[in-house]
């Protein structure tokens, strides 16, 4: 499985981007899929995930009400919908895909919030 992330960019705080992981492989609708990011000298985190079906979500708390992840399993995508951001939102986002645990990463794609 590959992952692509696009999306990424520079934007004011309290503005909005959309990320998007596109995916190969046939067995995409299979995956968990999840956003993860990682700040200038700290660790990489969690932020969202979403099962196979699409039924199930699970958000850090520092992103409730702001984020929003989906997936289009025709498409072999999965999407971040941020809204809100902050300053502290910037990062680089992966995402990453797995069915017992997260295997296959994507390169990234940086999202810098300005004050």
């Amino acid at each position: 499985v590959q992952l692509v992330e696009s999306g990424g960019g520079l934007v004011q705080a309290g503005g909005s981007l959309r990320l998007s992981c596109a995916a190969s492989g046939r067995t995409f609708s299979s995956y968990t899929m999840g956003w993860f990011r990682q700040a200038p000298g700290k660790t990489r985190e969690f932020v969202a995930s979403i099962r196979w079906s699409g039924s199930s979500t699970d958000y850090t708390d520092s992103v409730k009400g702001r984020f929003a992840i989906s997936r289009d399993n025709a498409k072999n995508t999965v999407y971040l919908q941020m809204n809100s951001l902050k300053p502290e939102d910037t990062a680089v986002y992966y995402c990453a895909a797995g069915i017992y645990g997260y295997n296959y990463w994507g390169q990234g794609t940086q999202v810098t919030v300005s004050s």
